[in-house]
């Protein structure tokens, strides 16, 4: 983004100099060291070369010699909020996961190998007799008239639950989502032998997770009631087992809460837009901000205020804040409440300030709820929310692309896009699984260095903020399946065809990030590539991006 000047303002809070972006393709990631003291050091660059779209690969990639398969729908476990969902703004159509009754199992030092290897035994020995006969105990594989012949879905089953014992849990997890995956494209009769085989890997896989263990057990735990959740309702049975009630108001800020304190997801979203939109505004007297989260509000306080100190006085400003009506009960109430904290910061700033909300989902927008005025600058938010709005491969309607043309209809002077960097909108289960292993891998493990193993608020944290969306990507389709992250490539070329053109970031915005992230372990690492986006990484895993269009 150009300016000729950034205000003073806004100069106070971004004091170190920017990495320098490499012409030959290699990218830095700057990684912020804290020492044990919690003094900050001096921070170290480390070098990655870079792709297109893909830029980087967690150590604990899938694997990816497993078939591929399309899925078709599957049960409604519906959440309408993403892991990186404002604080406060949470909040679920379906119900949550039963906490109390530790469904997960213990961890894998409690399990016996021999114990697993009777119930293989038992599993192979019922597919055998019960489904091909007890004379089958040939491979039916190998050759006729010269042609390969494939074996049966039972021998190929056969052979991954021979060789369970000896997989960890990451492959153990890939084979059981392959036999899910599987079980929507084979006859029925062949169904419900991949069903048994996988109900028999899912015996094995409880006893290798759990909601108090290591990263990885916690991710799987959640995976597992996915798949279980899709194996279910491919037999016609509503999986109900994740149902319980909903949490009240206070549980769920309490949640958000420790969240935000422990992870600079939100941060890094509030913070680089809000220098971005104070950039862009520097010389504006009149004042629209449209965002379309506006969740608690909290995002806005400190931009009031920063534009309250700006020389030769404040802007006048008007904020028009979209959330829909579920978030009314995280918050307590509707979204007049923000309107009035908001204006009580603007208040004590000495900051004309007006207020207007449109409480519904992103998808009901249309121009009238978003009264713009002439004469007036406009900025509009988009806080880690597009990716929820349904796109052509879900509805005609495609409200994704829809929202975009009607933004850019108003002229807006800037617009920040916030999403996370996965790939789980139209490719297939198998691929989606894949994914979603890898993308929260790095997440779970970035929440468990903020809090202990054994924490009580980081598991209900876990439970109803982020592992809720873990099961919407795994066990829902269509209209059902809300979370859909594309990645920054795909959001580029959307908004180039809504009309947009991107803004160069400013060296501030990635000053200010780096100097947030001091606060935090030094496995979070920002990088500029120079294609329009800052992305957030925990340790050479990008999981956020923000850019800035006009």
């Amino acid at each position: 983004m150009q300016t000729s000047q950034t205000s003073a303002s806004f100069q106070s809070f971004y004091n170190q100099p920017t990495q320098q972006i490499d012409p030959y393709g290699s990218s830095t990631f700057q990684i912020l060291n804290n020492d044990s003291t919690g003094s900050r050091s001096q921070g170290t660059e480390v070098s990655f070369q870079t792709y297109p779209e893909q830029f980087f690969t967690l150590e604990s990639t899938p694997a990816t010699d497993y078939a591929t398969y399309s899925s078709p729908s599957a049960v409604s476990v519906s959440s309408n909020r993403s892991p990186f969902s404002p604080q406060g703004s949470l909040s679920y159509a379906s119900d949550i996961y039963q906490p109390s009754d530790n469904t997960y199992g213990s961890p894998v030092s409690g399990s016996s190998g021999v114990e697993d290897e009777n119930k293989l035994l038992h599993a192979l020995w019922v597919l055998r007799n019960e489904l091909l006969g007890p004379e089958s105990d040939t491979d039916d594989s190998g050759t006729f008239n010269g042609v390969v012949t494939q074996p049966s879905p039972f021998t190929r089953y056969n052979r991954i639950l021979e060789m369970a014992p000896h997989m960890d849990l990451k492959q153990l997890l890939g084979a059981c989502a392959e036999i899910v995956a599987e079980a929507d494209m084979i006859s029925l009769s062949d169904r419900q032998v991949a069903i048994s085989a996988a109900e028999a890997l899912m015996e094995i896989l409880e006893k290798m997770v759990s909601v108090s263990g290591e990263p990885s057990q916690r991710l799987g735990a959640y995976m597992l009631e996915g798949l279980r959740a899709r194996l279910l309702s491919s037999g016609s049975i509503i999986y109900k087992k994740l149902k319980c009630k909903e949490p009240t108001s206070s549980e769920l800020m309490s949640y958000m809460g420790v969240l935000y304190q422990i992870c600079p997801y939100y941060k890094f979203a509030y913070m680089s837009s809000n220098v971005i939109i104070g950039e862009a505004m520097e010389n504006e007297n009149n004042i629209h901000i449209i965002d379309f989260q506006i969740a608690q509000g909290s995002q806005w306080v400190s931009l009031i205020q920063a534009l309250a100190r700006r020389p030769g006085g404040p802007p006048y400003i008007r904020i028009t804040g979209v959330d829909d009506s579920q978030s009314a009960h995280a918050r307590g109430g509707g979204l007049p409440l923000v309107g009035q904290k908001l204006a009580q910061v603007a208040q004590s700033c000495g900051v004309a300030f007006e207020f207007n909300g449109a409480a519904m989902s992103g998808c009901e927008v249309q121009l009238e709820h978003l009264q713009v005025r002439h004469g007036e600058a406009l900025a509009v938010n988009f806080p880690y929310i597009l990716h929820h709005m349904p796109d052509e491969s879900v509805s005609t309607m495609n409200h994704r692309d829809r929202l975009l043309r009607l933004v850019k209809s108003l002229s807006p002077k800037v617009v920040t896009v916030v999403e996370q960097e996965s790939n789980t909108n139209t490719s297939t289960f198998y691929q989606r699984f894949c994914e979603t292993l890898d993308y929260y891998t790095a997440m779970f493990e970035s929440i468990d260095a903020g809090r202990s193993r054994d924490d009580q608020q980081r598991i209900s944290a876990e439970e109803h903020c982020v592992a809720k969306d873990v099961v919407n990507i795994i066990a829902c389709e269509g209209i059902e399946r809300v979370e859909r992250h594309e990645l920054f490539g795909k959001w580029r070329m959307r908004l180039a065809m809504a009309g947009f053109s991107p803004l160069q970031l400013s060296p501030s915005v990635g000053n200010a990030i780096k100097d947030m992230l001091k606060e935090y372990s030094s496995n979070y690492r920002i990088a500029d590539f120079g294609n329009g986006a800052l992305y957030l990484g925990w340790k050479n895993r990008a999981l956020a991006t923000t850019s800035a269009w006009r």
